[in-house]
């Protein structure tokens, strides 16, 4: 890797396999931390133009909604991220993101005008919420790394499953009437923010801390960068991968939740789409598809890029139509910058 330095290459004792290893992570940080900076100005530049097409982009409530909005999505980007750094994929964070609150929702709202079968409780929205997430997740680290199948053919797969579940189970229909339990994260403030801000950031923070200061972070940059050696520096790649995979899963339920609690509803197209924008934050934001490299702040500054340019095309009085093409270039755009960048990241 031409760009990574060695640290203390020159200290006495510092020759052995422990110490380059220890080396070259901390020189592989030391450069990570620089691509993380790479997006920075072009949030300024961003936030400039913004204030200057409208002074209302600038404004608490403006930057709040935005911030809410994006953090349901930031959740899958954050699930993904973690999933390329270990050199795999999961296509189906969407689906999950639409079926595990359908679920609850079917389960849990009562039968009539909301569609659903009120068989459980509403206090049971959240766990079984969680544990429809935590079961995809389960059953796509079963057949990826006990069968040893695809990831990207077996998370395309359970995206179209997902997908036609959800559609059954909700008739085509919406679920509404939900519950306070559903409702809540969506809804809720904390200290005059939206919950669902605190809740994002909070992730964000503590996924942070695990990926750059702990033994099962470092774990996941070695699994990504080189399976083989982290199987034989003593890593058990296995467990990191059923946890990272199930990890994952889990947090795209949680963002389900949050996007249905600040809707009032699950539509049964929820979350269609999304993964499109969730690989272009996380590449943008210096994660290398092959694996091991990469931040999570890096990911945050891509999917905060992105909502902040949407917003700006919004204030600007941009027709609705042309949005989704000027978000397709604009990505285009931002990648290609990236890449001059941040080198070789996007690989």
């Amino acid at each position: 890797m031409p760009d990574t330095v060695l640290a203390d290459s020159s200290a006495p004792g510092s020759t052995g396999p422990a110490a380059r290893r220890k080396g070259l992570f901390r020189g592989r940080i030391r450069v990570a931390r620089l691509r993380d900076l790479a997006l920075v100005p072009a949030i300024v530049i961003i936030a400039v133009v913004g204030q200057i097409v409208n002074p209302v982009f600038l404004q608490a409530d403006n930057l709040i909604n935005v911030l809410q909005t994006m953090s349901e999505m930031a959740l899958l980007v954050l699930a993904q991220t973690m999933i390329l750094i270990v050199k795999k994929m999961d296509l189906s964070l969407e689906s999950t993101m639409g079926l595990a609150p359908g679920v609850a929702a079917w389960l849990v709202v009562p039968a009539g005008p909301g569609h659903g079968l009120g068989l459980l409780p509403g206090a049971w929205a959240v766990p079984v919420t969680l544990a429809a997430g935590a079961l995809v997740g389960v059953v796509n680290a079963l057949l990826i790394i006990r069968f040893g199948l695809n990831g990207f053919i077996v998370t395309l797969g359970m995206l179209i499953v997902l997908r036609g579940v959800l559609t059954g189970i909700s008739g085509g229909q919406t679920f509404f009437q939900l519950p306070e339990s559903m409702l809540y994260p969506g809804t809720a403030q904390w200290g005059g923010v939206p919950a669902s801000i605190w809740i994002c950031l909070i992730l964000f923070a503590v996924a942070v801390v695990v990926l750059g200061w702990t033994g099962f972070g470092r774990s996941l940059y070695a699994i990504g960068g080189n399976v083989d050696a982290a199987k034989a520096a003593g890593i058990r790649t296995d467990r990191v991968l059923w946890i990272v995979i199930v990890t994952g899963s889990v947090l795209a339920a949680l963002a389900g939740l949050l996007l249905s609690g600040r809707l009032a509803s699950v539509a049964s197209a929820q979350g269609n789409g999304y993964i499109f924008t969730v690989f272009a934050a996380a590449v943008i934001g210096g994660i290398s598809l092959n694996g091991g490299k990469g931040t999570v702040f890096g990911a945050f500054s891509g999917i905060l890029l992105l909502f902040l340019i949407q917003n700006v095309l919004t204030l600007a009085g941009v027709p609705a139509q042309w949005i989704g093409a000027l978000n397709g270039l604009i990505i285009l755009v931002a990648l290609t910058i990236s890449r001059v960048t941040g080198g070789q990241a996007q690989e």
